[in-house]
C-alpha cells in the first residue's frame, strides 16, 4: 500500500467535475465531444471483459466479475453515476467488439502500436513485461538464462493464451521453438503443469503470482533485455475526442496517485492466491 492515501470520493468528485464541465460546453458537443454524456444518458457503462487473472476474473457459479480492472470499471461507472455492465468477450475479439460498439470500454488492454491504429487508449493503469515460467526439473531448459534467445530452442514448446499481446510478441520473436495457443489462463497453466508445454508465456505480474503459488517447481524468468514491455489501460473507441479521452486519463491518473489502483491490484492478487 502507498504511504500516502486520499479519500476515493475526492478522486471521483474531481473526475465527475470534469465530466460535468464537458457536458455543459456546447462548443464541445459541436466538435464531436460528448461520448461520456451519451453513456450517462444510456445509464450504463458497458465494459468488455476478457478473462485473465488478476486483471478480470469471473466466478463460474455466480457469474460475478472481480479483478482489479473489474474494480476500475465499477469505480469509473460510479464517477459517471451510471450502472456498470460487464460484457463477456475473448482476447481474440476484444478489439473488434469495441470497434463494433458492443461495449464502451475494453478492460485490461495492453497498449500496442498496432492496436492504437484501430482504437484509442487511456493512460496506463499499470505496466508489465512479457514473462516466462518453466519447471526447474525440465532438463530441456538451458541453465544460466539471460536473454530470450537463450530460451528459444528447437525442442521447446511455448504455451500462450490466444489473441493476447503476449501471443503476438512471442509469435514475432520465436525462431526455433514451437508455440501452443490455448483460449484461457487455466488451460495454458495446465499445459505447463502436465508438461504438454515447456514454457508458459504471460504478463510478468501474472506469472509472478503463479510461480509464487508453486515455489517447489516453478521458475519465473524475466529476460534481459525485456522481450516486450506494455502499459495496460482501458481500450476506448477510435472516434473519441481528445477531451473524452482525457476524462478516462485523468480518472486513472488520480486513482494511481491516490493508491487506489495498487489497492485493487493487491486485492485481486490475494483473491487469486486464496483460490489456489
Amino acid at each position: 500500500m502507498f504511504a500516502k492515501t486520499f479519500a476515493p470520493a475526492m478522486c471521483a468528485a474531481s473526475a465527475l467535475a470534469l465530466v460535468a464541465g464537458l457536458s455543459m460546453t456546447s462548443a464541445a458537443a459541436q466538435t464531436g465531444d460528448g461520448f461520456w454524456q451519451g453513456v450517462q444518458k444510456a445509464g450504463t457503462l458497458r465494459c468488455g471483459a476478457a478473462i485473465d487473472q488478476p486483471y478480470v476474473m469471473r466466478n463460474p457459479a455466480t457469474g460475478e466479475y472481480s479483478g482489479f480492472f473489474a474494480d476500475l470499471c465499477r469505480e469509473f461507472a460510479e464517477v459517471l453515476k451510471v450502472k456498470p455492465v460487464f460484457v463477456d468477450t475473448t482476447w481474440d475479439n476484444i478489439v473488434a467488439g469495441l470497434q463494433a460498439g458492443k461495449w464502451d470500454v475494453s478492460l485490461a488492454l495492453s497498449r500496442t502500436p498496432a492496436r492504437a491504429m484501430a482504437i484509442n487508449f487511456s493512460a496506463p493503469a499499470m505496466e508489465y513485461q512479457t514473462s516466462f515460467v518453466y519447471n526447474k526439473n525440465n532438463t530441456k531448459i538451458p541453465e544460466g538464462l539471460v536473454s530470450f534467445a537463450d530460451l528459444d530452442k528447437k525442442d521447446l514448446t511455448f504455451v500462450v493464451m490466444s489473441g493476447t499481446s503476449q501471443d503476438k510478441t512471442v509469435s514475432e520473436a520465436i525462431k526455433n521453438a514451437r508455440i501452443l495457443r490455448l483460449p484461457s489462463t487455466e488451460e495454458t497453466r495446465m499445459a505447463l503443469v502436465s508438461r504438454r508445454a515447456d514454457v508458459l508465456v504471460a504478463p510478468s505480474d501474472t506469472n509472478a503470482i503463479f510461480a509464487g503459488i508453486n515455489p517447489d517447481w516453478a521458475v519465473l524468468f524475466n529476460p534481459t533485455p525485456a522481450l516486450a514491455e506494455y502499459g495496460v489501460g482501458f481500450g476506448l473507441p477510435r472516434h473519441l475526442s481528445y477531451s473524452d479521452v482525457q476524462v478516462a486519463n485523468i480518472f486513472i491518473e488520480q486513482l494511481r496517485a491516490a493508491g487506489k489502483v495498487k489497492s485493487f491490484i493487491d486485492k485481486a492478487t490475494a483473491e487469486v492466491i486464496a483460490g489456489q
